[in-house]
């Protein structure tokens, strides 16, 4: 589970101060996927990071009881100087997994033969994308954390892989994606809500949601 008990977060752009959240309480329960719509700009993604714990509200508490994913296509926690090989040992000693299963599923995933014992700083995008994909495919959560709809990379090969582990886990796990497109969410979530104004909306179903979004955007 995850929870907000009234969170507020904000920004100073340097000439007003942006409100992501105002005094927000709201629940995201195991096997209730929510999907969050909301415009470019508003602060989807400081959500997420808020729930992943990368980033702290202002004011309120977030409390987390169960395995969070960090967003999809995130590479923190990533050192660019250490090899695909250390990181990936690493990682799995942060998360008390074995080293050797973490290692060889992400070795046999990425598919980038001897640049996984190369620094990850000299890898090109696309091999750090696979990589840092690859990484999370080989932790289990109990919650994932989508930022704008699934990351790909432009390897199709890696892609089908991927993809097909990830529906896989998605199946049996509890999801959170937050997007500007109401399709993205069709794929994953019952439930909705709608941020606007550093106000979050709980909708049961996503046609509620919409409604409302598609209201806030032309109004």
């Amino acid at each position: 589970m995850i929870e907000f008990e009234n969170v507020s977060k904000s920004f100073w752009t340097g000439t007003q101060r942006k409100v992501i959240l105002d005094q927000a309480s709201f629940r995201v329960e195991l096997g209730n996927s929510l999907g969050i719509l909301a415009k470019n700009g508003t602060g989807k993604t400081t959500i997420i990071n808020m729930m992943a714990g990368l980033e702290k509200p202002d004011e309120g508490r977030v409390l987390r009881t169960s395995r969070i994913s960090f967003p999809l296509g995130f590479m923190g926690g990533v050192v660019s100087k250490h090899t695909g090989t250390e990181n990936a040992r690493y990682i799995a000693r942060l998360y008390d997994l074995d080293p050797d299963y973490v290692e060889s599923f992400c070795r046999w995933m990425c598919g980038i033969a001897e640049y996984f014992d190369m620094p990850v700083g000299t890898y090109s995008a696309g091999m750090k994308s696979r990589f840092s994909f690859s990484l999370m495919l080989a932790l289990e959560f109990d919650i994932y954390l989508i930022d704008e709809g699934m990351p790909s990379t432009t390897d199709v090969e890696f892609n089908r892989k991927a993809g097909s582990i990830l529906r896989e886990r998605l199946a049996k796990s509890t999801v959170v994606v937050v997007s500007h497109q109401a399709q993205t969410l069709e794929k994953f979530c019952r439930s909705a809500a709608v941020l606007h104004d550093g106000r979050l909306y709980m909708f049961e179903t996503l046609e509620e949601a919409k409604r409302l979004y598609d209201y806030k955007a032309h109004s």
